[in-house]
């Protein structure tokens, strides 16, 4: 039976504005990071993405290189958009990227002007797509200059095949120095997409939660919960079906030291007094602040979306609780 859209799915979820753009993002958004590439199960992954639909989730995030192989994971979904999405298309945001090695040679890596509009061609070709909603520069490349890639973009957008431009892994001083680029070539630049969790704050040290707020942009964190770290997976030890065992690409066991893992348990005893799970509490802090529009999540099984989309009613946290998360994170 074809899928039909829940018709209770904008009941729940919150949508937010998109920095001061009118571009508005669901307060949890689908990362097709992990779990689409061509090692993966089909029938899952669509499974997977009718749940994000029907609890309101309406941004499916992907990138050139998500696999494995790089470029299943936009094969996989495009198969899903044609089959049994297409008639959702203008209520979903597409976002894809250009900026980690994507084929051989000089000019599929990084972020040239050849290499970023011949990636955004390849990826529209493997979604079926005239056009993505956002399309990011992925990383930041010192040997090219920062006009180049931001003069990419906004060929991008200015063609038609992207409506808004977006940088990920950028630092505050460099997204600065491309929104003043952006902003002059009047290029609709409205978001950054950065790692952020409890365990990293790296936007907070580097100036770009600061530099984003400043300067009227979004941010969409993904690995908010470090990689299944801050989850309730590993308290009783290393499940044969976790990432670490089954992947480890990004994960290695060695990070789980008991220090670590005492870490842990004194963050889930925080997220029990709340009536959360460790997940959900992880999800929540990151959305604390109005600078963070979005909190990007991966899943492997439908009920972990259905999990996590239980954070939208409780996002706030007391001073008290915010105090006991930095100490034991800082430790």
């Amino acid at each position: 039976m074809k899928y039909q859209a829940s018709k209770n799915r904008y009941n729940e979820m919150k949508y937010s504005k998109c920095g001061e753009s009118g571009l508005k993002l669901p307060m949890i958004s689908f990362g097709l990071w992990h779990n689409f590439g061509s090692n993966a199960d089909y029938n899952n992954m669509k499974e997977l993405c009718f749940t994000a639909f029907d609890n309101g989730i309406t941004h499916f995030d992907l990138a050139n290189n998500y696999g494995p192989v790089p470029g299943s994971a936009e094969e996989n979904f495009g198969r899903i958009l044609r089959d049994d999405l297409a008639t959702y298309r203008d209520e979903l945001l597409i976002s894809t990227k250009a900026g980690y090695k994507m084929w051989e040679g000089p000019y599929g890596d990084f972020g040239s002007r050849k290499y970023i509009l011949a990636s955004l061609d390849q990826s529209l070709k493997r979604m079926g797509l005239e056009y993505v909603d956002i399309f990011y520069h992925h990383r930041m490349d010192p040997d090219t200059p920062l006009e180049e890639s931001m003069m990419a973009l906004d060929t991008a957008v200015k063609s038609g095949k992207a409506l808004y431009a977006g940088i990920s892994n950028y630092n505050g001083e460099t997204m600065e120095k491309a929104a003043a680029i952006l902003n002059e070539l009047k290029c609709p630049f409205v978001i950054n997409q950065n790692r952020y969790s409890i365990f990293d704050r790296t936007i907070e040290n580097n100036g770009l939660k600061r530099a984003a707020k400043e300067n009227g942009k979004g941010i969409i964190a993904f690995s908010p919960l470090a990689q299944g770290t801050l989850t309730d997976k590993y308290l009783s030890g290393i499940p044969d079906d976790s990432r670490i065992k089954v992947d480890g690409r990004f994960l290695k066991q060695d990070i789980l030291t008991e220090k670590k893992l005492e870490q842990i348990r004194r963050l889930n005893n925080i997220a029990l007094n709340r009536g959360q799970t460790l997940a959900q509490m992880a999800l929540s802090w990151v959305l604390k602040d109005s600078e963070v529009t979005s909190v990007l999540i991966g899943a492997s099984k439908p009920s972990q979306i259905i999990e996590n989309v239980g954070i939208v009613h409780k996002i706030g946290f007391t001073d008290e609780e915010l105090m006991m998360i930095d100490e034991i994170s800082a430790n």
